[in-house]
């Protein structure tokens, strides 16, 4: 069975991109948001098993919404996005419920995949 993904990303042309590079590799796009807001009630709605989520939001950051989405025992995985190296995040990513960091750059369904297993 595919994973089921919901793509949270501020920027519509990378959630296109994500969608058509995810889906291409056998991925079920559910569901697109582009705020925290509109993602936790997406995530709520569409039940995904994964969240490709930019930490870089409008409204909430990307940290806050993985730590409430880990508030559902059955939630989705998460993995981080953002168009900034990982460095920059690396001790906020240490402590986050998250399954892992992924650049836009690098984004792939085997990445995707190696993270949320």
């Amino acid at each position: 069975m595919a994973e089921r993904v919901l793509i949270v990303d501020d920027h519509a042309p990378f959630r296109t991109i994500a969608r058509a590079l995810l889906t291409a590799e056998g991925f079920e796009v559910v569901g697109e948001a582009g705020d925290a807001r509109s993602a936790l009630e997406a995530s709520r709605r569409l039940h995904p098993t994964v969240v490709l989520l930019d930490i870089q939001l409008p409204d909430l950051d990307g940290f806050e919404v993985a730590r409430q989405l880990a508030e559902d025992p059955d939630g989705p995985a998460v993995v981080f996005v953002s168009s900034r190296d990982s460095s920059s995040y690396r001790r906020r990513l240490a402590g986050s419920t998250a399954r892992g960091f992924i650049s836009k750059a690098e984004l792939s369904g085997a990445a995707v995949a190696a993270l949320v297993g």
